[in-house]
């Protein structure tokens, strides 16, 4: 191939964002080719939406496959000049000046023909330069999509810590509430203890709010790290095959992407303590009633809309709360007026959902419940952890699940359910007064982990 074609050739296979032959290439929606890592660390600067680097034109799918002709291409591309360039003084043995055209694994050395037959290479395994270098590119770039794996998952991590850090500030100011409420409820003088309270909630917070601040740093930082450890290894696949195969990827970058594995950040359990609340069972056994779950079954459980969640929600899932078959318990008789407290048992039981609710219907294989027309405590597996959440709004609770037994108190006249953890004597959560027209029933749903 001569010069001016060799060019021309090398010219379309060369990506328009580093000025190299394609390396891993990929096609987008407008036709417009690039490097998979060129265009990966150019939208991850933060284009939105995303755009073709060249034309502009919206990419509407954010992935795309190799696009393997042009891979073969770039490939033969880079052969081409590496022959092209085999008159080079550096590719020349000095001893039988020959153009080193092989690659020695065991001792990582460039050889001619007549180097590769003496003693000391002759047991080794040779093979020809243009063929170990994209062999060489393709355990790296085997690599850099680990490294951009992890960046992902360390992005979707970050994402979730940064809601988490939102959320669990509006349950803070939510819990302050929920404090001067239950203290107010209970007798109007107990002044001292709802201060302990709060002040213990806001020197707590506090903590939590700065390991959150902290751990948002420590992922971004770990995310730079990866970035950066990408762009070498990119640079270093975009070597003349001569100097990639002078790399050495065990000793410098291996070593570098397991320290960066070990060192990965793990994310902040910000759980608040529940301080027991001081004679609060005593008060709230003036209003128990017993046998409150009168109808009892194995159905399985449907909660209309249960899927809708805020977009502060720190685990960034949709809870779908249809599930198995699952042992469901509900009152036959509904309250209407008054005050009402039972405790239901939990302790052999790790998914659960239990509260009061307006309508309860059956059908001969699935209980409805509306989610809106509903006071509900969640027990729930999130991420290989349990987790309690609330109902209208759905809201993430920032404490300890409660692992015995759990209150239940319905205050019908001022529109309020508080849940308890009857062990610690201390508040769970509490659905503030609202307008309450409808009758509640008492509802328990157990599941099996």
């Amino acid at each position: 191939m001569d010069s001016d074609t060799l060019q021309a050739f090398q010219r379309e296979l060369t990506c328009s964002i580093c000025m190299n032959c394609f390396l891993d290439p990929v096609t987008i929606d407008c036709g417009h080719s690039f490097c998979r890592p060129c265009l990966s660390l150019c939208w991850e600067e933060g284009q939105t939406p995303t755009s073709c680097p060249e034309c502009r034109r919206i990419a509407e799918r954010p992935d795309f496959q190799t696009n393997i002709v042009l891979k073969r291409l770039a490939s033969l591309a880079r052969q081409a000049r590496a022959d092209h360039d085999h008159s080079s003084e550096e590719q020349i043995c000095v001893t039988h000046q020959e153009a080193k055209g092989l690659f020695c694994e065991a001792d990582q050395t460039l050889l001619c023909g007549p180097c590769s037959e003496r003693p000391e290479h002759a047991a080794h395994s040779h093979r020809p330069i243009p063929r170990a270098a994209e062999e060489t590119r393709g355990k790296f770039l085997k690599r850099m999509s680990s490294l951009w794996k992890m960046r992902e998952e360390i992005q979707l991590t970050l994402n979730q810590e940064a809601k988490k850090t939102r959320s669990f500030k509006k349950y803070v100011t939510l819990r302050k509430v929920m404090i001067k409420f239950e203290c107010q409820r209970r007798h109007p003088l107990v002044q001292e203890e709802e201060k302990l309270h709060l002040e213990a909630l806001k020197k707590e917070a506090k903590e939590i709010c700065l390991q959150l601040k902290e751990s948002v740093f420590r992922m971004t930082q770990y995310k730079e790290r990866l970035k950066e450890m990408y762009r070498e290894l990119t640079e270093m696949c975009q070597k003349p095959d001569m100097e990639l195969l002078q790399v050495r990827e065990e000793d410098v970058i291996c070593f570098r992407a397991n320290l960066a594995q070990m060192q990965k950040p793990q994310p902040v359990n910000p759980e608040l303590t529940c301080w027991p609340v001081a004679g609060i069972l005593d008060m709230l056994n003036k209003f128990r009633v017993d046998n409150v779950l009168t109808q009892t079954t194995i159905h399985h459980v449907s909660l209309d809309d249960a899927s809708v969640m805020s977009g502060d929600d720190p685990h960034g899932m949709s809870r779908q709360l249809d599930g198995g078959a699952s042992f469901v318990a509900w009152g036959a008789q509904a309250f209407s007026s008054g005050r009402h407290y039972w405790e239901l048992e939990v302790t052999h039981f790790s998914s659960w959902i239990l509260g009061v609710s307006k309508d309860i219907l059956t059908s001969d294989t699935i209980i409805h419940i509306n989610y809106e027309e509903a006071f509900l405590l969640f027990s729930e597996k999130v991420n290989d952890e349990y987790s309690l959440f609330t109902n209208s709004p759905p809201l993430v609770q920032f404490v300890k699940r409660p692992l015995g037994k759990i209150g239940v108190f319905l205050d019908y006249d001022n529109g309020a359910v508080s849940f308890y953890d009857v062990s610690r004597g201390s508040l769970i959560y509490s659905f503030l007064p609202s307008s309450i027209s409808s009758p509640l029933k008492p509802f328990l749903c157990l599941r099996s982990p």
